[in-house]
């Protein structure tokens, strides 16, 4: 098992799985457990006159229930990355059971994204403010030859890639560390500081698979971390660039790669209290 996750100090979620849980104004507030290939739209996030995972899913919603609601996404994926355990949430009226849910939504969305599961939760529930954890995973093909079916979720490198010299350089991640090298410009006043539980690394025949769990995570900080993690791979780092950036010993890079989204994939959001087909417990490093 690659996800063990111990109890620790977990926020409360409180997961009904008939109708009887019900918000004010006979509202009731339903989770979905969505997978999606994220090749065709720009993220999960609104935007205006682009296909969005949120827009496709509020779409189906409406077509479903006759209503104009919002939808809250545990994480905000990048455009073109995948999902496998995404979870969000909102507010309705229909009385229908968390299975009609399922059926009637995947009836009504789009065959690239599709809904796994549906739980009535307390009315104060938010698929994102209340996950203790998110676990990542970016899929390489390191072989000669690119693949035609693996295309769109994975990274080829033809070149082979130093498994041991990886693994090393990814030891250093897990712990509470600045990433300010590693993301995006970020916001005023926003901290770059994030809890890494763990962040492994290993081959599986021509895969090569990098996981990553935290708290939460900053813009491209995965892609970019896995881009230097590539890299060393390859033997154009060296593996004490990665110590150095988490000791902030050295504090920005000149030369930052970032992988592409298409190898990227949210596998699952992790709660105190949500069922373990969800995605288990947490347990922040």
């Amino acid at each position: 098992m690659r996800q063990p996750w111990p109890s620790s100090n977990w926020c409360s979620v409180q997961v009904e799985r008939g109708p009887q849980l019900h918000c004010s104004n006979d509202r009731r507030r339903i989770a979905l457990i969505l997978d999606y290939d994220g090749t065709g739209y720009k993220g999960f996030q609104w935007q205006v006159h682009v296909p969005t995972i949120q827009g496709e899913l509020e779409r189906a919603i409406k077509s479903l229930t006759q209503e104009n609601t919002r939808v809250r996404g545990a994480s905000r994926t990048d455009a073109g990355a995948h999902a496998r355990g995404q979870v969000a949430d909102f507010l309705t009226h229909a009385p229908y059971t968390t299975d009609t849910f399922v059926n009637a939504l995947n009836w009504h969305l789009p065959p690239d994204i599709k809904v796994r599961g549906a739980y009535q939760v307390s009315p104060d529930f938010s698929s994102r403010k209340d996950a203790v954890g998110r676990t990542y995973r970016y899929t390489l093909l390191n072989a000669r030859w690119p693949s035609a079916l693996l295309r769109d979720f994975s990274h080829w490198v033809s070149s082979p890639l130093d498994i041991g010299r990886m693994k090393e350089a990814a030891s250093y991640l897990p712990g509470t560390h600045d990433f300010s090298a590693l993301t995006s410009s970020l916001p005023p006043g926003r901290s770059a500081v994030r809890n890494v539980a763990r962040w492994d690394v290993w081959r599986d025949g021509e895969l090569v698979y990098i996981e990553a769990c935290a708290t939460g995570f900053l813009l491209h900080q995965i892609r970019r971390t896995n881009g230097i993690l590539v890299d060393i791979g390859l033997g154009r780092l060296p593996v004490e660039i990665m110590r150095e950036i988490m000791d902030g010993t050295r504090k920005e890079l000149r030369y930052c790669p970032s992988l592409p989204a298409r190898g990227l994939c949210l596998m699952s959001v992790h709660y105190s209290n949500f069922p373990p087909e969800v995605g288990g417990n947490y347990e922040a490093g």
